[in-house]
């Protein structure tokens, strides 16, 4: 399946966060910036892979807890023995 993309404001509302923590987390290395030169708005979009989704009401969609903080891409958790 191919990767999907989707804009700043749709990635803030899938992760129950506001876009700024979005630009932060990409800037931080969490996230990939995908550009679209074609697109009016900035031309970022972000993929759903990478994405963690936010807790919300199934019925209303209202937020209920925001999604956790992606780890770093391509860091690996270790555990202490």
């Amino acid at each position: 399946m191919p990767e999907q993309l989707i804009t700043e404001d749709l990635a803030a509302y899938w992760t129950g966060r506001p876009a700024t923590t979005i630009r932060r987390w990409a800037a931080e290395g969490r996230l990939t910036r995908h550009q679209d030169h074609g697109r009016r708005k900035n031309g970022v979009l972000y993929s759903l892979d990478e994405l963690p989704v936010a807790e919300r009401d199934a019925e209303t969609r209202n937020l209920i807890a925001p999604a956790p903080t992606p780890p770093i891409l391509g860091q690996h958790d270790t555990l202490a023995a």
